[in-house]
Parts: C-alpha cells; structure tokens; sequence
C-alpha cells in the first residue's frame, strides 16, 4: 500500500498523463502547476502552468473544485451529532455528570426526531458507543418512540461490529424498561436474538409467544427467517416460510430469502429454477431476488454461469436488474476482471443509462488507485461529480490517495486541512498516502503534524510509513520530533524496528547528543530488545569523541553479551579513549577485567588488549598484558610478540624496543618478520641508522629481507638525502634477485627532481653496472633525464614508452613525469595528460594542481 517507490518518481510520472484528451486534462483542464524545484513549497503561491501550450487551473482552483463535490453530502448536522456523541469530559465531571452534558447539547440543536431521520442517524454512525448513545437519548425524547425498524437497525449495527455481549446486555436492559416502549415487546426480543446468532433462543421466546396467543408481525417474521438462514437452520426454516405463507405475509423479501437459503445449501440448480418458476407465474419481482443467485453464483466461482443469467434476464427486461449489475460488477473486480467490470458498466450506462451507487463506484476506484491506473480513476471521479452522485467518506479518501499518488500532493494537503468542512476523516490508508508522499516531497514538518493528527483521530500509521518518516526526521536532523514520534509508538503499543531505533541513535550521535541516545538504548535494554551492531558501534565512537571511554568500555563488553564481535579497530579505540582518561592504567584494567571475567580468556583476546595499547602509545600496558598472559598459562604466539614490539616502536620507546627484541632472541631464533617489524618500526619514527644496522643482521644471519624494508629505508634515506646510502641498498636488492617495483622507482624519480645529486651517487655507486642493459640501468637514466643531467631528445611518447618497460606506470609516476614536463614543455604536459586520463588513469588532486602550477609558471593564467 505504501509507495515510496512511486513518490519519489511521480514528477516524471504524471507527465505521459497530461494528454490533450486525458481525463486528467479534463479534471483540472489538463492538470495544475508544478513547481520546477526539487522540493516545491506546499504552501506557496499557485502559479499558471504550461504543459503542450495549454492553460492550466492553479492547485487552488482544482482543490475548490472538490471541496464544493465533498460539501455535497451535506451531513454537517450529522457530524455535530456525532462530535457532541463522542465527547468525553473526563476528569472535570463524574459520568452522570457527562451523561447530562450530551443531553442538553443534543437537545440545543433542535431536532425534530421521526423514523427516517433517527434511521439516517443511526446509518451515518462509525462507533458503535455513538450509535447507542444516541438511540438511547432519542428514545427518552418527549414526541417520539423507537419503532421496529429503529431497534432493528440499532441490532443490526451491535451485530456487525461482533459486540455479543453488549448485545445481549442490550437485550436485558430492555427487558427490564419494558414498559418504557410503545413497540411489540416480543417481537424486538425475538428479532434480537434472531440477529444476535441466538436463533435458538430467539424460537424459544417465539414458542412462548404462540402458546400465549401471540404472534409476530411481518417484519418480524423476516428477521426471524433471515437470521435461521444465516445460522444455516434450514429444517426451521421451512416451518416458518409456511407460517408465513398461511398469514398471507408473503411477499419479494421472503422470495429473496427462500433463494438464499437454497444458495446457502449449495443447492444453485434448485435457486435458478425457483427463480425461472416466479417469472414464469408472472410474479412481479423487485431485483433482490435475483441479486441474491448472482452473489451465490459468483461466490461459487461459477461466474460465466451468473454473466450469462444476467444476460438473459436484461433480454427479458421484467426484473429491475441494478442491484444485480452492482453485484456483478463487485464480483468481476473482486475476482481480478477489473477491465471486464468497466467494459460491462460502459456498456450498461450506455445502452441503458445504468447507474451505479456510490458504493459500486468506491470498489471500482479502490481497485484502480491500488492498481495505479491514475487516468481510469481519474476518469470515474469526475464521472461521480458531472452525475451528481453524493460521495461518502470512502470516495473522499480514495481522492485523497488520488492526489497523492498522482504527485499533487498540495491539492492533497489542501483538501486534508478543509477536512472539517466536509466532514472527511481519512482512513489509515490516506493517512499513510499523505504521510509518505509529504516525506517523498521533503515536507517532513507537514508529514509530522499529519502523524499527530492520525494518532489523534485514532489511527496509527503502518510499520512501513513510520518507517519512512522516522527516516526522514533522522535525516533531516529533526531529532526533538523524532523523539516525540518514539514515545507517542510506544503509548500505542506500536515497537518500532531495531533499524529505525538505530538510525535515531546514530543522528543523535552525529548531532553530538550520545547521551540521548544511551538513554534510549537503557530503555531498549529493559525490555529485552537487543540492540543491532551498527547502533553499539554508532554508540561507543559517540562516547568515544566525547572522551566517555569509560562508558564505551562497558558498551563494548555488552555488545559481546549480546552475541556482537567486536573488530580490533574497535578495540583500538575504546582502549586508546580508556588512555586518554584521568588514571589510564586503572581505567585500562577495569575493561581487561571485566572482559576477562565475562568471556573465557584466549590469546586473540589478549592481542586484542596488546594492538590496543600500543595505538594508545602505552607500551607498559602493553608489556603488561604480555606477562599476564605467561602467567596466566597462555603462551604468547608470534602476533602477540609483534604488537608487543611495535608498541614500543610506536611510542618511540627505541631502548625499551631493544631490550625486548634481546629478550626474544634469547628465547628463540629470530625470524624474518620480527626483523622486518623491527626495520619498518624504526624507519617510521626516522632512525634510519638503527633500522640499516637491522637490515645488515638479517643480512648477515641470512634472512631476507621484505620489500617493504627496502621500500621504507630508500625513502627516509632519500628523504634525508642519503643517496648514496640509498644507491647501495638498491644495489643490495639486486643482490637478493628481486624485481624493481614502482615503488622504489617513484622515490627516485620524486627526489631526483629536486636533486641533481642523486644521479650522481647513482652513477658513483653503480657506473659499471649500468652499462648492461637491465631496468636498472634504464631506471639510471631516468634518474639522469629527470635531474636534468641528461639532455633528453626524445619525443613525449618515446620517454614514456621508456619508463613503462622499466615499470608498471601508475598515476603517481604520471604525476611525476607531468612535473617533469611542465618545467619546460607545458604543451607536452597536457598532450600526456589527455593520453593519461584516455588510458584510465584517475587524475587527482597532485595531478591538477601540476598543470595549474605550470601554467602560472608560464604566463598562461587564462588556461589555469
């Protein structure tokens, strides 16, 4: 029913609607304004449109043109009924008090009770109190008495709404103030518990009334013989058609019923053929009679059967056959032939001016709206207002959704907030078509006021409507309304999703309020809803920037209770926040202990606390950890060992690192990823003098270094402008036959821009060998064209073709090499950097600000 997907397409949409001869252009001559922006106003001014050179009627005008269809009904004085009915003044006055409020308020609008008007009032009713409210104040008025035809709709109305026991007490009550109605007795009691279900009861008190020489009347005879019908119990049914048929109260209502019964029985055959034996005999028949087979029929899936009775008993033109056409039609929808049903009524109306009622016309509309066929219904809409038919509260919300669906959702608003008018109270299906077409077109503020009003009225929207505004309030940043919307759900008994509640908390941590947000995590908790992942997460970095480590620490370990696996980042976190703190080495034990004794310690978990304080530059606690879990009889693996290390490196700690690395290399050999632990720590924090004595031992104890040794050392020692340090290292990766990788030549080439010199510890270092051809020696010349020392002739294309068989050119290198050219060459800069972006190579921000920097260079401020 909701159509979040429609709603965000239904600008584009409506367009193909707009036709020269659409029913859309003939409701609002072709359609109303819409406004070009993405979030049109719903409240600004209407402006004139223009959709294929034609004018258009404004919002307001189209929307005055239904409020004038809606006032139609005119049922205002029914609705003030209604309001003063369902008033309540609790907590001013007791309910005698209440009670006699109602009285004067109904007797003050001057009411000139009879029959026809209690039955209209009794009919236009919703609620049941309502309706029995005002039977009870109508029957006390002086100048008027509840006839058969009162108290039967007044049961009809108990009966439909399941309320047996207020039936029944109904039933006693009237009993006991017997003497206070000018009605048969008998026969409102049997009737009663004839359509109470009680038909055993209600032949008990017919059995008494014979016995006392009373009898009921015709129209209690018909109840009494509708409700054995409908309580299948056919033997006595029998008996009372012939009680009946003796008092000569025959007449089209018990035909009717007889076919039903025979229906009922599945005994259609006999049905069809008692309704041909009542034509034949030239029984004059009103139409229900014949209703009542096609319903049978149709429910019995026997619908070309009924299609083709209909057929020939319109050829035979003596039944009145309307109430027959509205069940069929119904029938057709109900049974998926919505284009057979307008066919048929077309077809009728065209032939033979049929009609439908208004409700015919609501089922047709409903079936439409729900399968967005817009223009069909559109068309029935205004088929409803040029033929005058009086709409009801169904038709009123089905044009409401109309609206909606169809993107005018001003209209929709407008129509909405004239309510009062009109008398229209949405349903929960427009209630939730406004709400969600309000959200789609980025009222938020208007969908909210919607929502209360709903709520109010007594409708709470669907899981998928709260869903999409509770959406757009956190999106929007609404979270004071957001707020209010959660505890209005939980006054309604309504539990919102576990995602909606984890889209609240984490705007709240955005916008900086964790601790809202905690709170309503507390109150999740004691109703037992766990909460996602994504919320302990949005929760814990949110105490975590506001440094509430403490209060992170106990979120993470109960996000493990409940079945949540924390990442090592996370860890890294909440322990680097913990570090932060006042008293860092207690806060850091209460989370290792409370973790430790609510899950059974392993050596991950462990690690988990080694990597965390070692981020946090707490080497200590690190080491700490370490020797608790030796003595704790879980022996450090190689993991713990490297982030115990690198704890120390990453505080700079460079002894501390030493004297553990001994520690290790006393206990075992060390193997090739301590070393290189060791090497790339020491060159993080700058001591290439320490990390190439490392690489030397490797070396030595022949371990082979990782790549990334290399790499981290030649770019320090670059950086420092040790080259030729950084010459003999790549001259000792030659050695261990690995390949050059881009890496190491980037590094190069960047400071070889800079600095000349670098060519020339290049050719100190490695003059002999570079006279074979090998990348090396080709990455020499590089060097040399890129210093400046060699003068280069090439063309463009040429030197790149160079660099790419020496390695893999990436957008660093292009970077580079436009650097290069944009020294001398900018028209060559921009020709590599068209064939750069045409090979696929991402240009980023070093790439832009390369060209603008060499176009400055050269005067060119135009092209930068």
């Amino acid at each position: 029913m909701l159509l979040l997907k429609h709603v965000t397409k239904s600008r584009a949409f409506l367009f193909p609607l707009f036709t020269l001869n659409s029913p859309l252009h003939n409701l609002i001559s072709t359609t109303y304004c819409f406004s070009s922006s993405a979030n049109p106003s719903l409240f600004s001014a209407p402006r004139s449109a223009s959709i294929h050179g034609i004018d258009r009627l404004t919002a307001d005008e189209v929307a005055d043109s239904f409020k004038d269809w809606f006032r139609s009904r005119n049922n205002a004085l029914f609705d003030k009924i209604y309001e003063i009915l369902g008033t309540q003044l609790e907590g001013k006055f007791d309910q005698f008090a209440s009670h006699c409020a109602t009285d004067l308020a109904l007797s003050q609008l001057g009411l000139q009770l009879s029959e026809e008007f209690v039955l209209e009032v009794l009919n236009y009713g919703e609620d049941v109190l309502s309706c029995l409210k005002f039977f009870d104040w109508a029957g006390r008025q002086r100048g008027f008495n509840h006839t058969r035809a009162t108290f039967h709709a007044i049961l009809k109305i108990l009966s439909r709404s399941k309320l047996m026991s207020l039936m029944l007490d109904f039933l006693q009550n009237f009993t006991n103030h017997r003497y206070e109605h000018k009605v048969r007795f008998n026969d409102i009691l049997v009737m009663g518990y004839a359509v109470a279900g009680k038909p055993e009861v209600a032949l008990q008190l017919f059995g008494r009334m014979r016995f006392k020489g009373l009898d009921l009347d015709s129209f209690a005879y018909h109840v009494l013989l509708n409700a054995l019908v409908e309580e299948n119990c056919f033997d006595v049914v029998e008996v009372i058609v012939k009680q009946i048929q003796i008092r000569n109260y025959e007449n089209d209502i018990t035909r009717a019923i007889m076919i039903k019964s025979l229906c009922k029985q599945k005994r259609l055959d006999e049905a069809e053929s008692f309704l041909n034996g009542l034509l034949s005999s030239g029984k004059v028949l009103n139409g229900h009679e014949v209703s009542v087979l096609v319903d049978a029929l149709c429910k019995n899936e026997k619908f070309e059967r009924a299609g083709k009775l209909v057929g020939e008993l319109q050829d035979k033109g003596l039944v009145p056959m309307e109430r027959a056409y509205g069940l069929w039609i119904k029938h057709l929808i109900r049974a998926g032939g919505l284009d057979r049903a307008l066919e048929f009524l077309q077809d009728k109306k065209t032939l033979e001016g049929y009609v439908p009622d208004v409700f015919r016309y609501n089922i047709l509309i409903s079936r439409l709206l729900r399968e967005n066929r817009l223009e069909e219904l559109c068309d029935l809409l205004l088929e409803m207002k040029k033929g005058h038919i009086v709409p009801d509260k169904v038709t009123m919300n089905a044009s409401l959704c109309f609206f909606c669906k169809a993107g005018m959702v001003d209209i929709a608003l407008e129509l909405y907030n004239s309510r009062s008018e009109f008398g229209l109270s949405p349903n929960s299906m427009a209630y939730n078509y406004l709400i969600n077409t309000l959200c789609g077109d980025g009222s938020i503020d208007e969908a909210y006021h919607v929502l209360r009003n709903s709520i109010h009225q007594g409708y709470f929207p669907g899981r998928k409507t709260f869903s999409i505004l509770a959406d757009a309030l956190c999106r929007e940043g609404k979270l004071d309304k957001m707020k209010e919307l959660v505890i209005v759900a939980l006054e309604n008994d309504f539990m919102p999703s576990a995602a909606t509640y984890d889209k609240f908390i984490s705007a709240l941590c955005r916008a900086r309020r964790v601790e809202d947000g905690y709170l309503i995590h507390e109150e999740l908790n004691k109703i037992n809803k766990v909460a996602t992942r994504n919320t302990y997460l949005n929760l814990i970095h949110g105490f975590n920037k506001s440094n509430r480590g403490d209060i992170a620490a106990r979120l993470l370990i109960e996000m493990q209770e409940k079945g949540h696996t924390p990442t090592r980042t996370l860890y890294i976190a909440v322990i680097c926040c913990l570090c932060d703190m006042e008293n860092p080495e207690i806060q850091f034990s209460k989370l290792l202990e409370m973790q430790l004794s609510r899950r059974e310690a392993t050596r991950q978990m462990y690690n988990s606390f080694i990597n965390g304080a070692g981020h946090a530059k707490k080497p200590e606690l690190a080491r700490q950890v370490y020797e608790m879990m030796r003595r704790n009889g879980i022996q450090p693996d190689l993991n713990s060992e490297l982030l115990t290390l690198r704890s120390y490196l990453k505080s700079e700690k460079i002894s501390d690192a030493l004297s553990f690395f001994n520690y290790l290399r006393e206990r075992r050999k060390i193997g090739r990823k301590l070393y290189n632990c060791m090497v790339i720590g020491l060159c993080k924090i700058k001591r290439s003098d320490v990390a190439l004595e490392f690489l030397r031992e490797m070396r030595g104890n022949g371990v082979t270094p990782s790549i990334e040794c290399y790499e981290n050392l030649v770019q320090l020692l670059c950086s420092r402008k040790s080259y030729l340090a950084a010459v003999d290292l790549i001259n000792d990766y030659e050695k261990i036959g690995r390949s050059i990788t881009s890496f190491l030549c980037n590094i190069f080439l960047l400071h070889s821009l800079g600095a000349p010199e670098i060519y020339d510890a290049w050719v100190h270092l490695r003059g002999e060998k570079d006279r074979e051809s090998s990348r090396l020696s080709t990455l020499g010349l590089l060097i040399g064209a890129f210093s400046g020392r060699i003068k280069v002739n090439q063309h463009l294309k040429s030197l790149e073709d160079v660099i790419e068989k020496c390695f893999p050119l990436d957008t660093y290198t292009y970077n580079m090499l436009l650097r290069r050219l944009s020294m001398n060459e900018m028209d060559s800069a921009c020709e590599l950097f068209n064939r750069m972006c045409q090979k696929g190579y991402e240009p980023n921000r070093w790439t832009y600000d390369i060209i603008v920097h060499g176009f400055f260079k050269h005067g060119r401020t135009s092209r930068g």
